[in-house]
Formats: structure tokens, sequence, C-alpha cells
């Protein structure tokens, strides 16, 4: 996949199948627009998603929002899916100032050689958010290009959105986020040390990862997780937040993989979150927190047997 980010100057040399959007986890409503992307690619089109660097939202109104998917996440599940060309557009005001009729012009005609452009019903775009799916309806008539336009994908009579994943998440209730995603929802990172108390002093041995500060984790506490790392797989329990009772300071994903005896540090791991045991709380002695840690373990082996053995990469 080629993945263009820091510029706005850019081009494809060969016609292209374009979605469009702010595509902020990559749930079930995306993947609708994205199969489709990838039904017309079979055609000869390139397939490709256009985005921005950061939400239009946040840097309108200063305010930092923690995402569902980092950029590199974002980009690495786009690239697993089969996409040929990400553009990450840098936010900048030559782009929020223009208008919808020169943005379809300039990037979606000139640069980017549109043969077909797939939107949903709510899409806007461009100065004011004047480009509606209307408005690209016309000018694909007038420049040549077919806009498709997609009805949102529903959970009953809700849409399925960004917002929605977010509250389910906030109140820790994976099953519906996992749903609603269409894929078990994920921290990456690089496994770093902490402070070495896993296995020598509690007896429990655990990796330890920093996610990227604008990544969304779920509400503190204790999680049955899959781990994917150096090229396995394993099931396990995580805890996000700080381990009042014996560390306090990291925050972070601290996760015990059933089974795993191998020194991983420095290697990358995929933790997979699928369901929320208990709230991260500080325990009067180790011994206490010794016997929660084994009935923690304990309700994730016993969930993994009935979810089963159906992990796999993110979409």
């Amino acid at each position: 996949m080629r993945y263009i980010r820091n510029t706005i100057d850019f081009f494809s040399d060969a016609p292209t199948v374009i979605t469009l959007g702010k595509f902020n986890g990559l749930h079930r409503g995306h993947q609708k627009l994205l199969r489709r992307v990838l039904q017309r690619q079979r055609e000869g089109l390139r397939a490709t998603v256009f985005t921005f660097d950061v939400s239009p939202v946040s840097r309108l109104s200063g305010k930092k929002q923690r995402l569902l998917l980092t950029n590199s996440e974002r980009a690495d599940v786009l690239e697993a899916m089969g996409t040929d060309l990400l553009i990450e557009c840098p936010f900048v005001r030559e782009i929020m100032e223009m208008e919808a009729e020169e943005f379809v012009r300039e990037y979606l005609v000139k640069r980017l050689r549109a043969a077909c452009v797939v939107i949903g019903t709510d899409f806007h775009f461009g100065h004011g958010r004047r480009g509606t799916p209307e408005l690209l309806e016309r000018m694909g008539r007038e420049y040549g290009f077919a806009a498709e336009v997609l009805e949102k994908e529903t959970d009953g009579t809700r849409d399925i959105s960004s917002t929605y994943i977010r509250e389910e998440l906030a109140e820790g209730n994976m099953a519906k986020v996992n749903e609603l995603l269409g894929y078990e929802y994920f921290v990456r990172g690089e496994i770093v040390h902490g402070r070495g108390m896993g296995g020598p002093v509690i007896g429990v041995p655990t990796i330890n990862q920093v996610p990227a500060d604008e990544k969304l984790l779920p509400p503190r506490g204790v999680y049955t997780t899959v781990t994917s790392v150096a090229g396995q797989t394993f099931g396990g329990v995580s805890n996000v937040g700080t381990k009042p009772t014996v560390d306090g300071g990291f925050m972070g994903v601290e996760t015990h993989l059933f089974g795993c005896t191998s020194t991983l540090y420095g290697h990358e791991a995929t933790v997979k979150f699928l369901n929320y045991q208990r709230r991260e709380k500080k325990f009067p002695s180790l011994t206490e927190l010794r016997a929660q840690l084994a009935e923690d373990e304990k309700n994730g082996k016993d969930f993994l047997i009935m979810y089963g053995q159906t992990f796999g990469y993110p979409l």
C-alpha cells in the first residue's frame, strides 16, 4: 500500500475508486464503504482512502480527541484489507477554506483521477461543509465519475458511529464495542520494561505497554484479552491503569499471557479486549492481590473457552 501523508501535493498515475471520511475506528459502517471500494478495485481501479491527519472537529475546536484507532493502526488495518493508496491529508488552512467544488475539480478529478467516489448519506466536505452527496452526484455527471451513495449501517434503530462506540467503550461494554466495530478492540505497542515485580514478587509474569497518548483506552480495570506477539497468540488477562497495589505510577496496559515463558521485550504486541472482568483496585496486601489475580486468571480462561478460538487480525 502506498501511504501519503504530511503533504497536500499528491497525485495518482492511475484511475481510482475513492472513499472519503474520518474513518476513526474503521467500524462496520466504514467497512461497508470499503467493501464497495474493493469491489470496484477488481475492475482495475486503484482502491483509495482519503482521510485527514487529525479530526477536523478536533482541529477547529482546539480540543484534543483520543482515537479509537491511532493513525498508524488505521494504516495497518487498511493495508491488511487490500487498500492500494491511503492519503492522510494535513488539515491545513488551504484545505479548510477550500470550497467543495474546487476540492472535487482539483483533488478528486485532476490529481486523483477519480472514476468512482463512494460515500455515505451523511457525508459533507469542503468549506462550511457545503459539499453534499447531491453535489458529488451532479459533479460526477459533469466530470465523468460515478458517485455511489450508500446507506448507513445500523444497530437496531441507531446508526453505527464512532460516537456510539465511544459511549459503549466508556462503560466497558466490550461485547457491544466489538460487535459495532466488526473486530476486537485492540491496543498495539512495543513491550517495555516495567518495575519487574510481576514474576519475582507477585508470581505472575506480565508484559507492559504504554499506548500512544492519542489512543482511547477502555476504563481502568481488568479484562480478558487475546494477544498476538512474535508470531504467537495467547489468551490472557490485562490490567488497564496504574497497578495501585504495587506501583501506582505506571499508566498503561499490563498483560499476563497464559502459558507464555518467552522474553518479549522490544517486540510489538497487539492486545485485543474481549470482556471487562472488574474495576482496578488497591489491595491491602500482596497476598490478597495474588488471590485476586488467580481468580482473574480462572475467569479469563473460563471466558475464553466460551468465546472460542476465533481470533484473527482485525478485519
